[in-house]
């Protein structure tokens, strides 16, 4: 039609032309040559950068500056800083730094402290009953009598004598009473000369010295073959026993009230010899059931036969099938020590009947009694003694190895069902050293909950991996003699301490009683020694026990049920001046421990964990300062 235009059908929207150039495609160009130009300013800055001297990464967790090496090189940033591990103050270097030099968060106790014991404490053990000594067990004080100072060592103290000197000497400073040196000048115990002990390795029944002693008791049964691994000693005295096994493979806890006996067991850590302050009262000894191959007593002092035989059952319970008791001493060989004894014929001989027949009724078989040494053998398995006693004698169902604060009771622990006679209740463990890499019989049998053995053998590679990484860090712990007394306060299956036997030292290794897992008694199994604790409590031992404390996430564990800072304040008290802390947790855990490692004066680092940074588990490697009580004036 006339004037009509075609119709229109838009493939694209329109465009505005001005000057011949489109707005449109000029406005996208602006951007385009921004990024342009922001790449190329970004590229010479960087090529400008690298031509400028590197700055070195600074660690943020530092120490204290004076104390340690300067910072590495950048590429060995992921080196961490180390920190001074030796030791300094021996008896070339005794000066002693007074806890008044140094305003800090937690104050030094007053000096009447520096040996004290928080369970075992003697004024707070007069409020409780004097009966089978009750009043010698474990009374820890009250949230509100926890001290908050640092216990102090006392003044002119000094690093103990190395691994195997320590055995036979230690210093005066170190432990200063002399009351022992009297008391039993006669039996040979220990000496004084001049600025430090001598341990001649004499014992009330052995004043030959102990490595007679216990050649005359190899004489009896076999203490060469590795059968005989795992040892207790009841009532230890300075644990003369313990120390000259341990040159036959043999590892023995050791233990003894904090009685009139003053220091005894503290002389026996500072020896290098495993001890505890304990007793037999009326609670179960905090081990597991079938734990030692060998149990002894050398005029002990223990009723045996009173209390219905419940110290004996005890002895039984943490006595392996298979596993020895040795006595020395009253009343053996009665005839002829009754006048030295100052007691008569008849009460000696009433009580060794008394021994005989609490031994009889837990089918013990009596080996021998040769001069003034007996020997009794406990059974296999109950199979033929549950045949030919009442099964009231037995303890009902309940778990063996519970033995925190747990009840003594008079009845005799059942030992694992078995198919025939000559079969090792529980299963049989591997002879030493063959015992310590073997699957533990408890895991082969599917008794520890959520441990298998492929779990233990990954177990025990993983730990050869961590010390190895612990000992490129430290130094001093690939050193012979450094550390001697060894702490794990959560042990699990006793892998760190098992990647450190053939070293020169001795790991007491701690199962917390919070853990998921009961796994002493495993550990045990593996030759190696260790006891029962809540770290909510102190520790059944004197200030300055150890050499070396390591922790693998204590304080995760406790994160809700105690304190970090009394933990803490625990770990200064048991630690040697010059110690050293080894620490893993949660980075988030262990920034909190840093700050108290700081108040309490530890000099520490953190650094990233053995796989490397991405892990969120840390590592603090500390050491704890040297410090002493000032002078007396």
């Amino acid at each position: 039609m006339g004037g009509s235009s075609p119709h229109y059908t838009p493939l694209s929207k329109p465009t505005v032309t001005t000057g011949g150039i489109s707005l449109l495609k000029r406005s996208k160009l602006y951007p385009l040559a921004l990024l342009t130009v922001l790449c190329s300013l970004s590229y010479l800055f960087g090529a400008w950068h690298n031509a400028v001297p590197a700055t070195p990464t600074v660690n943020c967790f530092t120490a204290n500056a004076t104390t340690l090496e300067p910072q590495p090189q950048p590429d060995q940033s992921n080196v961490p800083q180390k920190l001074d591990f030796a030791t300094h103050h021996t008896a070339e270097n005794d000066v002693a730094l007074s806890g008044s030099d140094v305003v800090k968060a937690f104050p030094p106790c007053d000096v009447r402290y520096s040996e004290y014991t928080p369970c075992e404490d003697q004024a707070r053990s007069l409020r409780f009953d004097r009966s089978r000594l009750i009043y010698r067990e474990r009374h820890c004080p009250e949230k509100k009598e926890l001290l908050k100072c640092r216990i102090p060592a006392p003044h002119g103290y000094q690093n103990p004598f190395k691994w195997p000197l320590s055995r036979d000497l230690a210093w005066y400073a170190n432990v200063p009473h002399k009351d022992l040196t009297v008391e039993k000048a006669v039996q040979n115990w220990i000496r004084f000369e001049g600025d430090r002990f001598r341990f001649p390795g004499g014992g009330t029944m052995f004043p030959n010295g102990a490595d007679a002693y216990i050649d005359d008791i190899g004489k009896l049964i076999n203490l060469k073959d590795g059968s005989i691994r795992t040892a207790i000693d009841t009532g230890c005295g300075v644990a003369s026993w313990g120390a000259y096994l341990l040159s036959r493979n043999i590892v023995t806890m050791s233990f003894a009230p904090r009685d009139t006996h003053e220091a005894q067991v503290q002389f026996a850590l500072e020896r290098g010899v495993p001890a505890l302050i304990g007793v037999i009262a009326s609670k179960r000894l905090p081990y597991p059931s079938r734990a030692f191959d060998m149990a002894h007593c050398s005029r002990c002092l223990i009723p045996w036969g009173q209390h219905d035989g419940a110290y004996l059952m005890e002895v039984d319970r943490v006595l392996r099938p298979g596993g020895y008791w040795i006595l020395s001493g009253p009343p053996i060989n009665w005839k002829k020590h009754w006048r030295g004894w100052e007691r008569t014929m008849d009460d000696l001989n009433a009580e060794q009947m008394q021994i005989e027949n609490v031994t009889r009724s837990l089918c013990w078989n009596k080996l021998v009694e040769r001069s003034d040494i007996s020997i009794w053998q406990k059974p296999l398995n109950h199979l033929s003694c549950k045949k030919s006693k009442k099964s009231s004698l037995f303890c009902p169902v309940e778990d063996p190895d519970k033995a925190w604060y747990t009840t003594l009771e008079t009845c005799l622990t059942p030992l694992p069902e078995v198919s025939d006679a000559g079969e090792v209740a529980g299963g049989e463990v591997e002879k030493w050293p063959r015992r310590l890499r073997a699957v533990p019989p408890r895991i082969s049998r599917g008794s520890v909950d959520g441990v298998t053995p492929e779990i233990f053998q990954k177990d025990t590679e993983l730990w050869r991996k961590r010390v190895a990484y612990y000992k490129n860090i430290n130094n001093q712990l690939g050193k012979a003699g450094r550390y001697r007394n060894v702490l794990d306060m959560n042990a699990f299956l006793g892998g760190f301490a098992a990647s450190l036997v053939q070293d020169p030292l001795w790991v007491m290794n701690i199962v917390p009683v919070e853990a998921k897992a009961n796994t002493l008694g495993a550990i045990y199994e593996r030759g190696l020694v260790g006891t029962y604790q809540s770290w909510c409590e102190a520790m059944s031992t004197y200030p300055r026990t150890y050499d070396l404390i390591h922790a693998d996430s204590v304080f995760s564990l406790y994160q809700d049920r105690c304190e970090i800072e009394d933990i803490m304040l625990e770990m200064d008290r048991i630690l040697r001046p010059e110690g050293g802390l080894i620490i893993r947790d949660d980075v988030d855990v262990l920034l909190k421990v840093k700050r108290i490692a700081d108040a309490l004066s530890w000099d520490s680092r953190i650094v990233d964990h053995e796989d490397g940074p991405l892990e969120r588990e840390k590592l603090l490697f500390g050491v704890k300062l040297y410090w002493t009580a000032p002078a007396q004036s």
